[in-house]
């Protein structure tokens, strides 16, 4: 696995963010899922590494409250949307304004609420999301909240003491974390309707989120559907996640 050092920016609020770059050439940001972190999702399985081998400067956020970024505890520090501010800001910092953005779980829920907000990547990835987890954040969220409010109580595995050991395993800060959660903001049907970004929707084939997500394709005017093997948690670690991504990426623009 390559491990490209980490760097660090500065959010509006002073919060201290890291980033990791992998290869050259067309900027794509990725942005990781809940719990996760840059390095689990997209660089350990080789993710990213396969999507720069195509021609792709690869930029790798950890969301605030996870990996190598500060995780406050204040609730202060999570205002609504906050994510995706943190988002613009690296943009701004890294001065793009020509540039692909993709997400994977609450990663693509951020880019959905990049794009309404007046984010213009030429194309955009949501991996991993349906349209439930855009229009009801509360209800996504819930299952989170269950387990963190919980921890240490669920049957041996369980989908909530899997959670569990997730967040266990990564050594995230579950106070500051659920507070990153529940900044998210829902995005209306309308709000998605008026998407112009081409967008691929992309989820392993036994994800949950797997009938949602097609109608999070049909709702964008420019969204594409696709599958790839796995589950929620399975799909990312996938070689065929990054040729999906990858191919779509590399499709010339319409003339």
């Amino acid at each position: 696995m390559i491990d490209p050092p980490v760097q660090h920016f500065e959010a509006p609020d002073g919060t201290s963010l890291a980033y990791r770059e992998i290869g050259d050439g067309r900027p794509l940001v990725l942005l990781h899922g809940f719990i996760s972190t840059a390095e689990l999702n997209w660089l350990r399985w080789g993710t990213a590494q396969a999507i720069a081998e195509r021609g792709h400067r690869v930029v790798l956020p950890d969301l605030r409250a996870h990996g190598d970024s500060e995780a406050p505890r204040d609730p202060a520090s999570y205002p609504p949307d906050v994510l995706a501010d943190d988002a613009f800001a690296l943009l701004e910092h890294l001065g793009l304004d020509d540039y692909d953005l993709g997400g994977y779980s609450l990663g693509g829920r951020t880019v959905i609420r990049l794009l309404v907000r007046g984010a213009s990547p030429r194309r955009a990835v949501v991996a991993g999301m349906g349209l439930d987890g855009v229009l009801d954040v509360e209800r996504s969220n819930a299952k989170f909240s269950r387990v963190f409010e919980n921890l240490g109580t669920f049957e041996r595995k369980s989908p909530e003491w899997l959670i569990e050991a997730f967040l266990r395993q990564n050594g995230g800060d579950p106070e500051a974390m659920i507070l990153a959660l529940r900044s998210s903001v829902p995005t209306s049907v309308d709000e998605l309707s008026r998407i112009v970004t081409p967008t691929l929707v992309v989820v392993g084939e036994d994800d949950v989120e797997h009938t949602s997500a097609d109608e999070l394709a049909e709702v964008l005017p420019h969204g594409r559907f696709a599958t790839v093997t796995g589950n929620h948690l399975s799909a990312g670690t996938k070689p065929d996640l990054a040729q999906v991504i990858g191919d779509f990426l590399d499709e010339p623009d319409p003339v």
